[in-house]
């Protein structure tokens, strides 16, 4: 643990983690259900991009898609699960600062290209629901592309300033971080300035994001059900109520968007029931 100094405060050049301070002893318990979540989310995971990857007649947009909602569950898993186990085994509870605010930066951004993409997926099953016959020449491979680089950038672009303003804090005191993760308002009260403008970006930047992405799914879902009320052939019905209950899955995915990764392909796989 960083010390300070008599005379003036020593900068803060690593955070120590205090997981579950009052259920330390717990520790070990707890990380037996984490490991196994966390080899399952990576198995899961691995198995669907593999799948998708040497069959052919899944090379098509919505399987693109479900391989980038696939990668970003990997890289989250892999930037949070990992050190939260080293700490619950090793006690390995240091993390430098950019290593810290890195992973910061990561969960803040990777959380909300989750919830974009399941957008993109929603507009996707409106254009083939409400508009099969245009759904080839709207759903392409570019349109997936131009998809995937909106997701990124967008999010990427609007989460940014939450790591970058934590980082140019002042930290001059106690670098003990109650939690297992370097999370912004849990690394921010430790500094020695004033991180309300932070705070604020960071509520207004999260509910934009996340809220203008679930007003879209729940409008294209809106649509998907209406159209199919309105279907009066009943062979037509039929198909389109076994392409809903797959639709309103991706619906319920983005709800529980904080949940372990492992859902994710899991509920992918019952789409294709």
């Amino acid at each position: 643990m960083t010390l300070p100094s008599n005379d003036s405060p020593a900068p803060v050049s690593e955070f120590l983690f205090i997981c579950f301070p009052n259920f330390q002893s717990w520790q070990h318990w707890l990380s037996l259900p984490l490991s196994l979540l966390f080899l399952l989310a990576m198995g899961a995971n691995a198995i669907l991009l593999t799948t998708i990857q040497l069959e052919a007649s899944l090379h098509q947009p919505l399987y693109y898609l479900l391989s980038l909602l696939s990668l970003l569950d990997i890289v989250l898993c892999l930037t949070v699960i990992p050190k939260v186990l080293a700490i619950f085994w090793f006690g390995l509870s240091l993390i430098s600062f950019p290593a810290c605010f890195l992973q910061m930066f990561i969960m803040n951004s990777f959380l909300p290209m989750e919830s974009c993409t399941f957008m993109v997926m929603a507009y996707d099953r409106y254009v083939a629901i409400c508009h099969p016959l245009r759904y080839p020449s709207i759903i392409t491979n570019q349109f997936v592309a131009k998809a995937s680089v909106f997701i990124v950038v967008r999010n990427a672009l609007f989460t940014a300033p939450i790591p970058i303003l934590t980082s140019l804090f002042h930290y001059c005191g106690e670098n003990v971080i109650e939690n297992c993760i370097c999370a912004n308002l849990s690394v921010s009260r430790l500094s020695c300035d004033n991180f309300t403008l932070n705070r604020i970006y960071q509520f207004v930047a999260g509910w934009t994001l996340l809220g203008s992405d679930f007003i879209l799914i729940f409008l294209s879902y809106t649509f998907i059900l209406r159209a199919v009320l309105r279907f009066k052939v009943k062979g037509a019905a039929v198909k389109s109520r076994k392409k809903v209950p797959m639709d309103i899955l991706i619906l319920f995915n983005v709800l529980h968007h904080l949940s372990p990764p492992a859902l994710n392909p899991i509920a992918c796989g019952f789409q294709n029931y």
